[in-house]
């Protein structure tokens, strides 16, 4: 892992709601906690580097919206709070990384709200660490909301979108 790698790692966390990660490989071991120090082994050579991790002001979430949702509506993002009704089903990130909602930037976005969708349909990618793990549909549905905005990090478990099954 080079330098760069590790600021970038960094860059993520503070962009984060995370407070810590841990990484570990062959060569290296990296723990970097917000409001604390950096601290990085390697195996070879035990050398032990310290960079302070800049404060980062809290984000506060936007009150909820109490409006009923159409499948029409045009909005595509909503409060990370915001939970489905009985009817529908949410569908959550299986990893911490950044949400992008379309293979590459010259490409349309894999879907919207109101697109109709079945098993396997890949909603959407998360990048972690250099990797793009698509989300797939694990049912056939509706999309009734996107709750999360294009190139932002999410969480694990964090939901996703809102989806009405057909």
């Amino acid at each position: 892992m080079k330098t760069k790698d590790i600021i970038e790692l960094i860059d993520f966390i503070s962009k984060s709601e995370l407070s810590e990660i841990k990484l570990e490989t062959e060569d290296i071991k990296i723990s970097v906690k917000r409001d604390s120090q950096v601290e990085t082994r390697f195996v070879e050579a035990p050398v032990v580097a310290t960079t302070p991790v800049a404060p980062v002001a809290p984000v506060t979430a936007p009150p909820a919206v109490t409006a009923p949702t159409t499948p029409a509506a045009t909005e595509t993002t909503a409060p990370a709070a915001e939970t489905a009704s009985a009817n529908q089903i949410t569908i959550k990130s299986e990893m911490i990384g950044t949400f992008y909602r379309k293979a590459n930037p010259e490409s349309p976005n894999f879907v919207e709200v109101g697109d109709e969708i079945k098993e396997g349909d890949t909603l959407c990618v998360i990048e972690a660490m250099k990797l793009f793990n698509e989300i797939e549909s694990e049912v056939k549905g509706r999309i009734v909301k996107i709750l999360v905005e294009d190139s932002t990090p999410v969480e694990f478990d964090q939901p996703l979108f809102i989806v009405e099954p057909i």
